[in-house]
């Protein structure tokens, strides 16, 4: 245990310095004049960047970052409701699996772009449309990625189950689910961060705020430095909120924790 910890705590320290030597070159490349900094803004000309926008009255940047957070994980949220059941009943039945799997073969390589004009028609440009947006860019992967994880359970858990007298109930709560949901969270990990690049080109496309909208606004008025800040921010609150998603793997997988012996 205590080489592990050791390997960590040096992975860490590597890291840090690694980000470190890359700030200060980057700093460094700028303050030389060798990198334009209309092109690219120094390190320390984005954080002043940010906590212009941060501290302003309106503290812009914190209200971007709320509004494509709430966006995002309304829509998540919506298609785990509905795309986690759908994919337990597909990975448990061969019939219904077969029957819908060439639907989803047609929705999942649509890039969230091309649901835009459709969500607009549909529901104009209010904050609907943009959860229409993450939702139907998240939902067939959260619905493949249920429906792998069911079918990867051992079928002689299931037959042992059966054989004695479980109800398909029992056996989806007490079978199914513990063997689906490790890799079930994996996946849905996975389809958080494609959400984040759906609410973003809904944002840029048809939204009067949200970091989307306050990245395509800056690009517009050639803020290089506004462009990195929004850039930055979403990279942070995804890293947040995928600190959070392990801590809730933590709680749900507590037997994974111990196998590992951390």
């Amino acid at each position: 245990m205590e080489g592990k910890e050791l390997g960590l705590w040096r992975s860490s320290v590597i890291g840090a310095i690694g980000l470190l030597v890359f700030l200060s070159l980057w700093e460094a490349l700028v303050r030389t004049n060798v990198i334009d900094p209309f092109f690219l803004p120094a390190p320390t000309q984005v954080i002043d960047k940010a906590i212009q926008m941060t501290t302003a009255k309106d503290a812009v940047l914190l209200t971007d970052i709320k509004i494509s957070a709430t966006r995002v994980l309304t829509g998540f949220l919506l298609s785990v409701f509905v795309g986690v059941p759908a994919g337990l009943i597909m990975g448990m039945n061969p019939v219904i699996r077969a029957a819908i799997n060439p639907i989803i073969s047609i929705i999942r390589p649509l890039p969230a772009l091309s649901w835009i004009p459709l969500s607009m028609l549909w529901l104009g440009i209010d904050e609907q449309q943009k959860y229409a947006i993450v939702f139907m860019g998240s939902f067939a992967s959260i619905l493949v990625y249920t429906t792998d994880a069911t079918m990867r359970v051992d079928p002689i858990l299931r037959r042992a189950a059966m054989n004695l007298g479980a109800s398909p109930l029992q056996i989806l709560r007490y079978v199914i689910l513990p063997g689906a949901l490790p890799d079930l969270l994996t996946g849905l990990k996975v389809v958080l961060a494609i959400a984040w690049t759906c609410v973003i080109s809904a944002e840029m496309v048809g939204a009067n705020s949200g970091l989307g909208f306050r990245i395509w606004t800056a690009k517009e008025w050639s803020d290089t430095g506004q462009v990195l800040v929004g850039m930055i921010s979403i990279s942070v609150t995804v890293l947040v909120l995928d600190i959070l998603f392990r801590g809730l793997e933590r709680v749900l997988l507590p037997y994974q924790r111990k196998t590992s012996g951390t």
